[in-house]
């Protein structure tokens, strides 16, 4: 897995390729967690080079999303590949993360909605 992130104002945008699975996810846990410099901070999972998401990494993102959803920070998905995004899916986790086709596309709702707050 490969991991690298560019901080905005008020969003840090992470970038995740390769595969996420129970062998990596802690990696990912602890990326975020530095990534994030305040849990109002929004995030935004670039996941175009993400080929396999297994249910841990699923986990990581979504406790992510806890972490900062009553401090009004958001997580976005963006660029999701097919099976990740059948995960994402069938386990109905899109109903708390705001997926987006592009990292363009979500970078551009997570700074409006920073401008707006």
């Amino acid at each position: 897995m490969s991991l690298s992130c560019q901080q905005l104002p008020g969003v840090a945008l992470i970038q995740v390729g390769g595969q996420l699975d129970v062998t990596n996810d802690t990696q990912l846990e602890a990326f975020v967690l530095q990534a994030r410099r305040r849990l109002s901070d929004h995030l935004v999972f670039d996941l175009g080079e993400l080929t396999f998401m297994g249910s841990s990494g699923l986990r990581v993102v979504l406790d992510a999303y806890r972490a900062g959803a009553g401090h009004g920070g958001a997580v976005y998905l963006a660029a999701l590949q097919p099976e990740p995004a059948r995960l994402v899916e069938i386990t109905g986790a899109g109903r708390h993360l705001r997926v987006c086709a592009t990292a363009l596309e979500a970078l551009t709702h997570a700074l409006a909605a920073r401008i707006t707050e």
